[in-house]
């Protein structure tokens, strides 16, 4: 009497990734959001901030400039004034934790102000 061989293995999962880049810590928007320029509410300003951050090892934000104006100087500073008092998640390569690049959008809507 033959007896059946057993399955084949799965095949293993992939390795993880070596090289992470930094990422926006999602918390510090809720607790330290952009405060709204008063003069921008009166003035009735709106738009959308893009911002390139240089994240230190540390997760704190080294650099921090404009990748694409809102159109408002006055916005543009309230995004950057908050930004840097948030911490990210570190990039990482080869397993330790690397300097690096996130791109941060912040947007100023009347609305939800």
């Amino acid at each position: 009497m033959a007896v059946a061989a057993p399955p084949p293995a799965p095949p293993a999962p992939p390795a993880p990734p070596t090289d992470i880049a930094p990422s926006e810590n999602i918390s510090y928007r809720r607790l330290r959001p952009p405060k709204y320029p008063p003069q921008a509410v009166r003035q009735r300003m709106e738009g959308k901030v893009l911002l390139k951050v240089l994240v230190g090892l540390d997760g704190k934000p080294e650099e921090i400039t404009v990748e694409k104006t809102s159109g408002y100087r006055v916005l543009d500073q309230a995004a950057i004034a908050a930004v840097k008092t948030w911490v990210f998640n570190a990039g990482q390569k080869n397993g330790s934790a690397s300097r690096g690049y996130a791109l941060v959008p912040i947007a100023f809507n009347l609305n939800n102000q």
